[in-house]
């Protein structure tokens, strides 16, 4: 009877988390996906070390998160993986369920993996999903109750160069765009990410997978994506670990440096230690970021301001 009664309090518990999750996965595209290669649906979903990874995907989808109470503001996040995999768990679901308890709309983009198989040009295939979640959320905006011009995006590692590509090159729509809707984030939140291909610096894995082993120089320099900032960049908030060996700590320096340089309102928290591909939780520290992301919204309009904090307060 004892194990009878655990087992359903588990069930009710799980139950009430999936209540309140409100997570349902939805196609990108409504009609024929861009840059589509015909081929069989491979897609691959694997769960190791407690991450789950998603590889060759053909089908690009956009997972919603709808808080309980939505404040307007919206983020679309891109899981990382070295444009090889996606890590649509701990840098993609989990991240969504913590904006949804600040009240912010989340969506998971998964999206196309750069891949000849699936797509004719396929270091372009990204950045098309990217930009149409963008579109998507401000053409559903009534929907979802969000606000159309409160519209972010956040990317981790790979993830974090699709998110700043999508923040630095969002004057050129790679997608259908009929109602001329702005493809542009309002705001980027980038950590660890891949950024620039100066060798010094670059994590060339990423690089190889979306350009190829031999890209041109002048593809190289569209893709350093600190050499793309112009004052229109959105404002943006970064996160890195001083001893990253897998993507060097130094891409977020340039990135931020480029953001001061054009005057655009910036934010980075640089930790000692975390490594690589930490999520939400840097274990080296009892400090959370994600705090530190909440206060930044709060600080560039994005979020309501906490009850009783110095900015909210006026002190």
């Amino acid at each position: 009877m004892k194990m009878y009664l655990i087992s359903l309090l588990a069930c009710l518990t799980v139950g009430s988390l999936m209540a309140q999750t409100k997570m349902t996965e939805i196609p990108l595209y409504e009609k024929e996906i861009p840059n589509n290669q015909p081929g069989p649906d491979q897609e691959k979903s694997e769960t190791t070390d407690g991450i789950l990874r998603i590889s060759q995907v053909r089908n690009p989808t956009l997972t919603v998160f709808l808080p309980k109470k939505a404040n307007g503001t919206s983020v679309v996040i891109c899981p990382g993986g070295g444009y090889w995999i996606i890590a649509a768990s701990h840098e993609g679901y989990d991240v969504a369920r913590k904006f949804n308890e600040m009240g912010v709309t989340a969506f998971v983009l998964k999206y196309r993996l750069p891949d000849a198989a699936v797509s004719p040009q396929p270091e372009i295939a990204p950045l098309q999903d990217a930009q149409q979640a963008l579109r998507v959320v401000r053409k559903r905006a009534k929907e979802w109750n969000v606000d159309p011009q409160k519209v972010g995006m956040m990317g981790f590692s790979a993830g974090g160069h699709l998110a700043s590509t999508a923040g630095t090159h969002f004057d050129k729509a790679r997608i259908d765009n009929p109602e001329n809707l702005s493809l542009r984030p309002d705001f980027l939140m980038l950590i660890y990410p891949v950024i620039t291909a100066d060798p010094a610096i670059a994590h060339s894995g990423s690089f190889n997978k979306l350009l190829g082993a031999n890209p041109t120089p002048e593809k190289l320099e569209a893709y350093s994506n600190e050499k793309q900032i112009t004052p229109q960049t959105p404002p943006t908030f970064l996160v890195h670990a001083s001893d990253d060996s897998g993507v060097s700590s130094l891409n977020s320096v340039v990135f931020y440096q480029a953001l001061l340089k054009n005057k655009v309102p910036a934010e980075m928290h640089l930790y000692q230690g975390g490594e690589h591909g930490f999520g939400m939780i840097n274990r080296t520290t009892r400090d959370l970021w994600m705090e530190r992301c909440r206060t930044w919204m709060e600080s560039i309009g994005f979020l309501p301001k906490a009850v009783g904090s110095p900015s909210a307060t006026g002190k």
